[in-house]
């Protein structure tokens, strides 16, 4: 209690107010002791004082509750202790009679078991990324991008993913994360680390397929991509930045058979809001069943100035794999559709200059002797409008169209020339091995060159590019 007498300050615990002993009268603080009130004297005052004064009305200390904070404690403590107690604990902490209860669980770590892919039973995705990560593989490429302001080799580096596909060591992974590389590096998962071989490779599919020479890989197991539906949960394990080392990211499908144009040239694509970043290029998706059903390929960053989230895509395997077959035999598409023609994208200046009646379509600049536009009648000068019920207004659509074939199939042509529309019949040649080879002989350049944003290459200031110094992880 506080009292206050002419200035007296007094704390005492008593009810009544009362308190034996001496007080401290701040009047008084820095007078002569001499001068000080005797025992007595002080005692007299006090009796006097209570007898004049009027009763002094209690005031109690306030007690501030502290239960919150014994629990808090406790809670801590149960956390600390749970683990060694062991079974569910009950922790009761008593105020004045009644108990609150703090339940706390020992509940141990759950054990992932390494489960077979059966395409049957589907799996968790601890247990999909427990059977599959052995599968994948962190693949590091180094190239050069042209010369410097002194002639000197300007040297890359970039990284990217792939899956193991056979135990005896063939790996599929994109084109962009291979393109033109001096070197390439595979790490597994346990930390083996493998100089591959380029086997093969196709820009317009963005596939490649390389090689290590190693025994008893464990390869994935691939699904069947037309069976996604939208709202299927996928996963997708990759070297996210060339760091990240098999990182697992999932979401759902966002949408099958998304038409897609990566820098020019048009992809069917699964798409989804998995997370995905530079360095995933070339990793598997998978399905709920630990089914490889996909390749990572692009990500959407931004968009018309806008940025977005959420927008990822991976190549359907069921587009694909009897190419990377065909690669991983002959070492490149065997039964690829080939025109023979050099062509580009109709536009408004070149309508003007050559008078034509038409803005849109296939320019043909020339074409290839003896092969299949030649047969067909196609001309300098001709432009492309269709290709069967396909319009085509540029040259990324025939390009896109062109995926539809394969060599032997048999195309209506509706053409533009001299002011009138024809139509021609073409049978698709297949593309020339020497014109593949000078595909795959250009691995001796820069490497990704960024244009898929996935395949990871770290950018470089004026100081690097006059001193050809260009690094990456």
């Amino acid at each position: 209690m506080y009292n206050d007498e002419q200035n007296l300050y007094h704390y005492t615990y008593r009810k009544d107010g009362s308190e034996p002993g001496q007080r401290y009268d701040a009047r008084s603080a820095s007078g002569d002791a001499q001068s000080r009130p005797t025992v007595d004297e002080q005692l007299n005052h006090f009796e006097s004082g209570r007898r004049e004064q009027p009763p002094i009305q209690e005031m109690k200390p306030v007690k501030k509750n502290r239960m919150g904070l014994k629990i808090a404690a406790l809670a801590l403590v149960c956390a600390l202790l749970g683990g060694a107690v062991g079974g569910g604990v009950v922790w009761a902490v008593g105020n004045g009679g009644s108990g609150t209860e703090v339940n706390v669980s020992s509940r141990p770590a759950t054990a992932v078991a390494i489960k077979t892919v059966d395409g049957k039973n589907d799996m968790s995705d601890a247990e999909v990324y427990a059977a599959g990560v052995n599968s994948v593989v962190s693949i590091n490429v180094t190239g050069t991008n042209g010369t410097n302001f002194f002639g000197q080799p300007v040297k890359t580096a970039s990284a990217g993913s792939g899956f193991v596909l056979t135990k005896d060591g063939f790996i599929v992974t994109n084109y962009h994360v291979v393109k033109n590389a001096d070197t390439v590096k595979v790490t597994m998962y346990n930390g083996d680390e493998y100089e591959a071989k380029y086997v093969g490779g196709d820009e317009d599919y963005d596939i490649a397929v390389i090689k290590v020479e190693a025994a008893d890989l464990q390869p994935v197991t691939l699904g069947d991509s037309d069976k996604l539906n939208v709202g299927d949960h996928v996963l997708a394990v990759g070297n996210p930045l060339g760091e990240l080392t098999f990182s697992m990211s999932g979401g759902m499908v966002s949408s099958v058979n998304r038409a897609i144009n990566v820098s020019g040239t048009p992809f069917n694509m699964i798409q989804t809001d998995a997370s995905i970043n530079p360095g995933n290029s070339g990793g598997p998706m998978f399905n709920q069943y630990g089914e490889v059903v996909g390749i990572v390929s692009a990500k959407y960053s931004s968009y018309s100035n806008s940025s977005v989230e959420g927008l990822g895509f991976a190549i359907p395997i069921n587009d694909v794999f009897a190419m990377i077959q065909d690669i991983m035999t002959n070492g490149y598409i065997t039964n690829k559709p080939y025109l023979g023609i050099t062509g580009g994208s109709m536009t408004e200046q070149m309508a003007a200059q050559y008078r034509y009646d038409i803005k849109e379509g296939v320019f043909v600049y020339s074409v290839e002797e003896g092969k299949a536009a030649q047969k067909a009648g196609l001309q300098m000068g001709d432009v492309i409008t269709k290709v069967d019920d396909h319009t085509i207004k540029t040259m990324e659509d025939l390009t896109a169209v062109k995926k539809q074939y394969a060599a032997g199939d048999t195309s209506t042509l509706t053409v533009y020339r001299g002011g009138q529309t024809i139509s021609v019949e073409l049978t698709w040649d297949a593309v020339p091995a020497d014109k593949q080879s000078e595909e795959a002989s250009q691995s001796s350049g820069s490497s990704n060159n960024g244009q898929y944003g996935n395949g990871y290459t770290n950018p470089y200031d004026i100081f690097d590019y006059f001193f050809g110094n260009r690094f990456g992880n």
